[in-house]
């Protein structure tokens, strides 16, 4: 879609609409006007058919939301009622009737206003007024790694050193591309801007210059060891720092330490993906350590208490009488640190049910048995008894 377009012609009359309305509204008013002129039906009628290349384009413009604004934004600007596109002579716009001219270099002056608002608008680099610009520099691009961690380095935090092999500033040209000894030298096409100007109807635009590709500088020399691109594959040691209680999969961003910028430009950044291997006793809940513990029969009925290990030593837990298979027990502070928080060991006690017995022990549990009167489940019982046993 042409600048000129944009300013001169009326989508939301062609499409019978007015300028607020909503996308539904538009969308019906084009389905309508779209079955009325569509060329199967008026065929050899040249109005019908230009009428409906006049909604098509409408319809293209305005469903759009990003299209849409564009065109708002600078049917703002040129409102047809002011003035015109078009040049009354050396730097001004021509108005119909009185209207007054407008100074280019008012309107497109380096300092913002409406040469960065047709930078938003279409796309380039907006229209130029003679004033010169230099090559902009460019941020290097970011960097990933993974490192996998233990268990307990997730929790405690730790330190690693990585191996980075990526682009990094030329060691022989320090940078500039160019043979040591020698130098780039402005390019005479652009001016040494990195952009060159061209004018389409009535505005003038400004693209990136062909022979030195935006840089503003022309090698002559490149140097032989990054062939002028200022960079060359390296390896890099670098230190992480992993900060206690990194969960897995958590990314940790390291500034400054990804790809080198360009023409000056700042570094960009290394992002590092942690993986944390399980370990064979502990699992993690949040900030808190969960931990299964076995105990036998008669320490869960008679109490008893357990030596536990935590990641800091062991501890000593207190295992009431009767406590059943399954409870949770919590030791405080001894779970994960993260900044000033700290959770808790989490310990699940599981009786442990012996596959096989002895003759001694089988005897004294058939004892057991036998002079013990507790009902471990008296609802089931009690349901039984009142319909009857038929087993």
């Amino acid at each position: 879609m042409s600048t000129r377009d944009y300013v001169e012609k009326d989508y939301y009359a062609a499409l019978g609409v007015a300028k607020d309305a909503e996308s539904s509204v538009i969308k019906k008013a084009y389905r309508k006007l779209a079955r009325e002129l569509h060329p199967d039906k008026n065929p050899g009628d040249a109005k019908a058919e230009a009428r409906f290349k006049e909604v098509s384009e409408a319809y293209d413009v305005l469903s759009d939301s990003a299209k849409r604004k564009e065109y708002d934004e600078a049917r703002t600007l040129f409102a047809s009622g002011g003035f015109r596109p078009g040049f009354s002579g050396p730097g001004g716009f021509s108005g119909t009737g009185s209207a007054p001219s407008y100074d280019m270099s008012d309107l497109f002056g380096s300092g913002g206003g409406l040469g960065d608002l047709f930078t938003d608008l279409f796309g380039n680099s907006g229209p130029t007024s003679g004033r010169t610009r230099g090559a902009t520099s460019t941020r290097g691009q970011d960097a990933t790694a993974d490192v996998s961690l233990d268990f307990e380095d997730a929790v405690r935090g730790t330190t690693l050193g990585l191996q980075l092999s990526g682009p990094a500033a030329c060691r022989t040209c320090h940078g500039t591309g160019a043979r040591p000894g020698t130098s780039a030298h402005r390019c005479a096409s652009c001016g040494g801007t990195g952009f060159v100007s061209r004018n389409q109807g009535a505005f003038g635009f400004s693209e990136p210059c062909r022979d030195c590709r935006g840089t503003g500088q022309i090698i002559d020399s490149p140097c032989a060891d990054c062939g002028g691109t200022g960079s060359t594959t390296q390896t890099r040691s670098i230190t992480v720092r992993v900060p206690a209680g990194v969960r897995d999969g958590a990314k940790l961003r390291i500034p400054g330490k990804g790809t080198p910028g360009s023409r000056g430009g700042p570094a960009g950044d290394l992002f590092v993906t942690v993986h944390v291997r399980s370990h064979p006793l502990f699992t993690r809940n949040g900030d808190d350590l969960m931990l299964a513990v076995p105990i036998t029969y008669q320490e869960a009925t008679l109490g008893t208490t357990l030596r536990v290990p935590t990641l800091d030593g062991a501890v000593s837990l207190r295992v009431a009488p009767g406590t059943p298979s399954g409870q949770t027990l919590r030791v405080r502070g001894r779970g994960v640190t993260t900044g000033k928080r700290t959770g808790d060991l989490l310990v699940n006690v599981e009786v442990a049910v012996p596959k096989k017995l002895s003759a001694p022990a089988r005897e004294a549990l058939e004892k057991y048995a036998a002079a013990e009167s507790h009902d471990p489940r008296p609802q089931i019982t009690a349901a039984l008894l009142r319909g009857g046993d038929h087993g």
